[in-house]
């Protein structure tokens, strides 16, 4: 009987460059086998500028590919079918004055937001009334209410963020990190769809 080999395709890889691409770059592999070494720098495709930015590459391909290689073996299939793999040339890091003036524009927007938004809902109105309730005097800037909800405003963005610059408070992902992940989701989901539909059965992948 020959020895099993059980193989767990990476669902997603970034390079920075065009390379050769080994069994170990987008698998993990698990046997006891002595070729174990050999089957991991095993030769699976050179990725060259005809790939562009995108490359898929199709488990059920690979393991033909190493079925003819390695006849006496195994192979079985655990874990995601496809390897995405974006080619990310290097960039130069933006300038200072780009990444302020990035800043200024969304900090802006957002206190745009924030102020139309109270202005809809007539915030100043509220703590007025707040102010008359608790107090029973008529107050136009009641800012013992105003300057600790503006404080509790901007520590509660904070804490549903989940961050501080690239300081986390605790482990459980913040709801953009969820959402973020889910269209990643979707976005590997469309791209699989997309190139699977143009793969090129001579080859072990598709690419965009």
């Amino acid at each position: 009987m020959p020895n099993q080999v059980y193989v767990r395709m990476k669902k997603n890889m970034e390079l920075t460059e065009y390379q050769l691409l080994q069994l170990k770059d987008i698998a993990v592999i698990s046997t006891n086998d002595t070729k174990k070494k050999e089957i991991e720098y095993a030769p699976i495709y050179r990725l060259g500028k005809k790939d562009k930015n995108i490359v898929v590459i199709d488990s059920f391909l690979v393991i033909e590919h190493l079925n003819r290689n390695f006849p006496d073996l195994d192979f079985q299939l655990i874990g995601p079918n496809q390897t995405i793999i974006r080619i990310n040339k290097r960039r130069k890091s933006p300038s200072v004055l780009i990444a302020l003036s990035v800043w200024l524009l969304i900090f802006v927007g957002t206190a745009m937001t924030i102020m139309n938004f109270h202005y809809d809902v007539s915030m100043q109105e509220v703590h007025q009334k707040v102010h008359f309730l608790l107090t029973g005097e008529k107050k136009e800037y009641p800012l013992w209410l105003q300057i600790p909800y503006s404080l509790g405003l901007g520590i509660g963005m904070l804490l549903f963020f989940n961050h501080w610059f690239n300081k986390r408070f605790n482990e459980e992902p913040s709801p953009l990190e969820v959402e973020i992940y889910n269209y990643q989701q979707d976005l590997d989901d469309y791209v699989i769809q997309y190139e699977n539909a143009h793969n090129d059965a001579d080859h072990p992948h598709s690419s965009s």
